[in-house]
């Protein structure tokens, strides 16, 4: 796939895919927090994760910044140094052709906004312990909740975060599902164990 921009340059890539093979969501997670320190992301950054099927299924991650944050082709294709990975963005791809296909295409979803997971966005550090529904989506880039096998929660509803918060993309903005628990709360229903990577998600 190609990613598309109407203006394509350097300091106006925004959206980057990163594979380096990890194969469950628990290494993606870290690999992602990772990238955060690594580049000095700014805040708005948006770092995702992509289940890649095939013979060898495994996860990528994409990267999105604000226009004009400059430099991240340089750093990141540092990452294929050796050999073990691929990076891939509007200006081309570099490292094992394989794996910057799949960044390829991890960055396609993610640039569309209609697949990945998001693990590192927008007010995500402040989401831990319990937190009111309603916070949670003044504070963050959580568009909107999906209840699975309950009522919609009010916006003074508690959500216990688990510490582990992944929204993923649906039709444009990052959903969150949750599901009731105890006492009239709601959890994320994704839980925090490492997920294998025959898992579904994004």
């Amino acid at each position: 796939m190609v990613l598309h921009q109407s203006d394509v340059g350097p300091a106006l890539v925004t959206c980057f895919g990163i594979d380096t093979g990890t194969c469950t969501l628990g290494e993606a997670d870290r690999v992602a927090r990772d990238l955060v320190d690594l580049l000095d992301l700014p805040p708005q950054a948006i770092v995702c994760t992509h289940l890649i099927r095939g013979e060898q299924p495994h996860v990528a991650l994409s990267l999105w910044v604000p226009p004009r944050f400059g430099g991240l082709w340089n750093e990141l294709t540092r990452l294929t140094k050796y050999g073990t990975a691929g990076v891939a963005s509007d200006t081309g791809r570099s490292g094992r052709p394989d794996l910057s296909a799949a960044a390829a295409d991890a960055a396609v979803e993610h640039l569309s906004r209609r697949g990945g997971r998001a693990v590192v966005y927008p007010g995500s550090t402040q989401l831990t312990g319990t937190v009111r529904v309603g916070e949670m989506i003044a504070r963050s880039a959580i568009a909107r909740v999906h209840v699975v096998g309950g009522e919609p929660p009010a916006a003074g509803d508690l959500l216990e975060t688990r510490d582990h918060v992944r929204p993923q993309w649906q039709a444009g903005e990052l959903v969150l599902e949750i599901a009731p628990v105890h006492n009239g709360r709601f959890a994320p229903v994704e839980l925090p164990d490492p997920t294998p990577c025959r898992a579904d998600h994004g």
